[in-house]
């Protein structure tokens, strides 16, 4: 049976990985920022944060947060805070890049970032995200065999999710390093940055305020 419903979730998580969203948006600025180092590990935090939300809700503990209203706002408000401060952060480097930026033939002109700091922007984006605690919530249990282990299951979904967004995030990071190395304007660059940073704040108000 567990064999049916893995092709079912298969079909649903593929569909959730490809949609646009905070998390793509994320990767591709710190593509931008920092290369195609800093945009997979950026991915690598993103998928890290499935197993949490996996082993969560395996455990009952997303069920007893949502009913929790005090919990659940919090969870809210966190991520909200954190989504504006990207935002603030992608405008700050939008006004800050100006100036223009010159590459070698075929190298992305890049900053030094470190992997953890990637890592942990796109964990903590994953992880404060309300939304993806309530679709794990909501999802998962539906492709569980009840006769089966279902912690195992829930963590076995999450690694197959986890390898999606790797293999898609990855791939759009280096679309993003290619764009670059074809020269794309430090007006565009900076257009781009605005873009995601606008994105990020109004995700952020519109959570706040859900």
């Amino acid at each position: 049976m567990f064999t049916e419903l893995f092709w079912a979730y298969l079909v649903a998580i593929t569909l959730l990985t490809v949609t646009p969203g905070v998390d793509t948006l994320l990767v591709m600025r710190n593509t931008g920022r920092g290369g195609l180092r800093d945009g997979c590990a950026t991915s690598v935090g993103i998928g890290s944060g499935l197993f949490i939300h996996a082993t969560l809700s395996a455990l009952g503990i997303s069920i007893l947060l949502v009913e929790t209203a005090w919990a659940f706002t919090a969870l809210k408000w966190a991520g909200a805070c954190y989504l504006i401060w990207l935002g603030i952060a992608s405008l700050r480097g939008a006004m800050t890049g100006s100036k223009p930026q010159h590459a070698e033939a075929g190298v992305v002109a890049k900053r030094k970032v470190s992997m953890a700091l990637s890592f942990r922007e796109g964990l903590l984006s994953n992880v404060l995200n309300p939304k993806t605690a309530l679709f794990y919530m909501a999802l998962l249990p539906q492709f569980i065999d009840p006769a089966g282990n279902a912690f195992q299951q829930s963590l076995v979904l999450a690694a197959v999710h986890f390898f999606l967004c790797m293999v898609w995030q990855c791939g759009l990071a280096f679309v993003v390093v290619r764009f670059k190395a074809l020269g794309a304007s430090a007006r565009l660059k900076r257009a781009l940055n605005v873009a995601t940073g606008g994105f990020f704040v109004a995700m952020g108000a519109k959570l706040a305020s859900s």
